[in-house]
């Protein structure tokens, strides 16, 4: 029996000695598979329970999260739905899980949801409702009377607004804004042209700073401009700091004016992401004679209004004629809502600063939906009346239409 046994052992010997070293299929390595990646399965027909209109589609982490839950779906799919959703929720605060899912989904796919068929026929319709755009133009400006005193009383009533010599299609909003947050630039000529008195405008600029920020909402910068403009103190609501920032200029070099200007609007109030409504405005300090700047006249006032900045003009020439920087200096505030200061002395400065801080709590806001409005790119005026023909209505003349 034992022989036997042994004879059955030594005969099933090779076959186990052969399945034994029979070669075996290797796993792709990392590389390897990165190359050449795993095809995917075909999806799964639709099951009787799901909507018609064709075997529906893998979606990605951008796609409609309603089709994620087919019926039929296989544990593979069901896995992967849950990574979808899991991506689907960081994509609202940051663009990774839109890049990840714009990879295998069609812009068209991935931004428009699909309708109640599946088909994607409501795309025109769905691309309607997202480009919707909202027109909507906001003017802040001062009314005073025949003695140039502030009328801070006035309704929406009291007024009528043009736009491009239109009268505006409807008022969206309209409040006295004398508690609005100011975001407020402090451009100081230190050119060797006001070295003479530039000690007493530093002095009577510190002064305006501590009475016109509050703490709690408002924010200035100082910017001190020879050939360039130089950014002393940047945006805070710190006093001292401001003050820090202006007995930090030296007067010296010639006047870029217009630069300072250009700059003071495009790089520091343009960019200020303070949420909610607020007042942009320029005090600027100089006698008003450019002879360094690369832009223009025109360019530095053009960049104003886009920025929708106020520039309220001290200027320091206390010669006792109007020369030609003071006309310069009266050109920017009158294109800009603001108002132009001409002291008599020197120590009349402080008293300008005096009356743009009235004027600053002393304002009207109003929003408006303007008549055949054309985002074009094209200059249109801008004219706000008031019934009453004693008062007199300061405002911006005018804004560039945004371009489509």
């Amino acid at each position: 029996m034992k022989y036997w046994l042994i004879l059955v052992l030594l005969a099933l010997l090779p076959w186990g000695l052969a399945a034994q070293n029979a070669p075996q299929q290797q796993l792709p390595t990392a590389p390897s598979a990165t190359k050449f990646p795993p095809q995917q399965t075909a999806p799964l027909p639709p099951s009787p329970t799901a909507d018609a209109g064709g075997p529906s589609q893998p979606t990605s982490a951008s796609s409609n999260p309603q089709n994620n839950g087919n019926a039929g779906s296989s544990p593979q799919s069901s896995s992967g739905s849950s990574q979808a959703s899991a991506q689907s929720g960081s994509s609202s605060t940051g663009t990774a899980a839109k890049d990840e899912s714009a990879k295998s989904t069609p812009p068209v796919a991935a931004a428009i949801p699909a309708d109640k068929n599946g088909t994607g026929d409501n795309v025109d319709d769905t691309l309607t409702t997202i480009r919707k755009r909202v027109d909507e133009v906001n003017v802040v400006f001062t009314v005073t009377d025949k003695r140039g005193h502030f009328v801070k009383d006035l309704t929406q009533s009291d007024f009528r607004v043009y736009d491009d010599n239109k009268p505006a299609e409807s008022i969206r909003s309209f409040s006295r804004e004398t508690n609005l947050p100011l975001r407020v630039g402090l451009l100081i000529d230190a050119s060797n042209s006001v070295r003479d008195r530039f000690k007493f405008e530093q002095e009577s600029a510190i002064e305006f700073l501590n009475q016109i920020i509050r703490r709690t909402s408002d924010k200035a910068f100082v910017i001190g401009f020879d050939t360039t403009p130089e950014v002393t103190q940047d945006f805070t609501e710190d006093t001292e700091a401001l003050s820090r920032g202006v007995r930090m200029l030296r007067p010296g070099g010639g006047t870029a004016l217009y630069d300072a200007i250009y700059y003071a609007c495009r790089d520091k109030l343009m960019q200020d992401k303070s949420t909610g409504a607020t007042r942009r405005a320029i005090i600027l300090l100089s006698d008003g004679d450019d002879n360094q700047s690369r832009v223009s006249r025109d360019e530095a006032v053009e960049m104003a209004q886009r920025a929708e900045v106020i520039i309220y003009a001290i200027s320091t020439n206390v010669s006792g004629t109007k020369l030609r920087g003071d006309k310069i200096m009266e050109h920017f505030a009158d294109e800009t809502g603001g108002k132009a200061f001409f002291p008599f002395k020197i120590q009349d400065v402080s008293d300008a600063f005096l009356q743009i801080q009235d004027e600053l709590r002393s304002q009207y806001d109003v929003s408006y939906k303007p008549a055949d409005f054309a985002p074009n790119g094209k200059y249109r005026k801008i004219e706000v009346l008031a019934d009453n023909k004693k008062y007199k209505v300061r405002a911006r003349k005018g804004y560039y239409a945004p371009k489509q």
